[in-house]
């Protein structure tokens, strides 16, 4: 799951804590699951992608609804979104808020689609059994083909109408594997098996390199597109890189909980100076037991740890779909959890900017909120 992703679900999270609506869009049909929602701000909708056990789970199911209807408890009132398409596995359906398109690929005959998230309106198709995979930046898309032995073909589409902006094959190591092909705006990362980094600029093909031992082939990327960097992840670690391959920032006590990098866990303000992670706790953190973590919030640009939430610093009850003790939502349910279990197997996390507000859910299937 994208953390756009995440950020959308965890607001329609919010929409049934403030509205004390928390049934009405739980109810599914019999065999359905939702693997992902996603909060189209373009109509006001959410969109629902689920699988059926009629099929074997094996096919993607879209679906829009109105949030006025879902406000109303009318949450059948929407409608099926691109039914045209067969989105079995391996097929997938992509949601890009920043270019406020759709990508849907169909395994079956090997096409891709754009439509337009304002309406689903379908745009344009690309037919070519070669691509690999796509990559998506503000404006442009990277189509990947299947490598030759000494390089890989590259094209650089217009995201808007699929014009071909740029054709060209990046060269190869031969018989080295391709761990990653990333794109940022103009700037292309390869990394291949025990090779250095490359950063390439498409728009004058000037290239540089970053060696092997200093820049380590991450679990997950976060593009930061205002500050121009990009942050990394491997092993419960965030570094933060800048296009000309220096690393300007290591966090200090900033520890993941998860090792494979769990974005759903990792929330970036919209400024991107702040990052808030469900974190392991710390040589100094005597208060943890068990499976209790900390939520962590770090300065992005200088490593500094300038916040953290435990149950030293944080010792009020938190209630129900999670309100802290002092919170005035907490009137849903007689479910109450003490904070460290609460900070116990946290699956998701958001944070509220407008409200200065932390919600996390668990594996438990609880909400939490935390406020000053």
């Amino acid at each position: 799951m994208t953390l756009s992703s995440l950020l959308h679900i965890l607001e329609f999270v919010q929409l049934f804590v403030e509205t004390n609506e928390r049934l009405c869009f739980m109810n599914v049909s019999p065999g359905e699951v939702i693997r992902s929602l996603f909060y189209n701000k373009n109509n006001d909708s959410l969109i629902t992608v689920s699988v059926y056990s009629s099929d074997s789970f094996s096919s993607l199911k879209c679906r829009s609804t109105r949030i006025e209807y879902i406000r109303r408890g009318k949450p059948d009132a929407g409608f099926a979104l691109f039914e045209s398409e067969s989105l079995k596995w391996p097929g997938f359906v992509e949601f890009d808020d920043v270019n406020g398109k759709v990508l849907t690929y169909s395994a079956q005959d090997s096409i891709y689609k754009v439509f337009d998230l304002k309406n689903y309106t379908m745009l344009y198709s690309i037919s070519d059994k070669h691509v690999q995979e796509i990559k998506i930046s503000p404006g442009i898309m990277l189509l990947i083909f299947n490598r030759a032995t000494s390089h890989v073909p590259l094209k650089i589409l217009s995201i808007e109408d699929g014009t071909v902006l740029k054709s060209f094959n990046h060269l190869l190591h031969r018989n080295k594997k391709v761990e990653f092909i990333e794109q940022f705006n103009e700037k292309l990362l390869v990394k291949q098996e025990n090779e250095n980094l490359q950063i390439l600029d498409v728009r004058n093909t000037e290239l540089m390199e970053v060696s092997k031992t200093e820049f380590m082939t991450p679990s997950a990327f976060i593009f930061l597109y205002e500050n121009q960097l990009f942050l990394t992840f491997r092993n419960r670690t965030v570094s933060v890189w800048n296009f000309r391959g220096e690393r300007v920032t290591s966090f200090e006590d900033h520890m993941l909980w998860h090792p494979d990098c769990n974005t759903n866990n990792i929330y970036i303000t919209c400024d991107q100076d702040l990052i808030i992670s469900y974190c392991k706790a710390s040589s100094d953190d005597h208060w943890a037991e068990g499976n209790a973590g900390s939520i962590n919030i770090s300065n992005i640009l200088t490593g500094k740890c300038l916040a953290k939430i435990n149950s030293t610093n944080h010792p009020l009850e938190a209630d129900d779909c999670g309100c802290s003790s002092n919170c005035s939502k907490q009137k849903y349910s007689p479910v109450r959890s003490t904070v460290s279990e609460a900070l116990e197997d946290i699956t998701a996390l958001f944070y509220d900017e407008e409200r200065n507000e932390i919600y996390t859910g668990n594996r438990h299937g609880l909400v939490h909120v935390w406020s000053n």
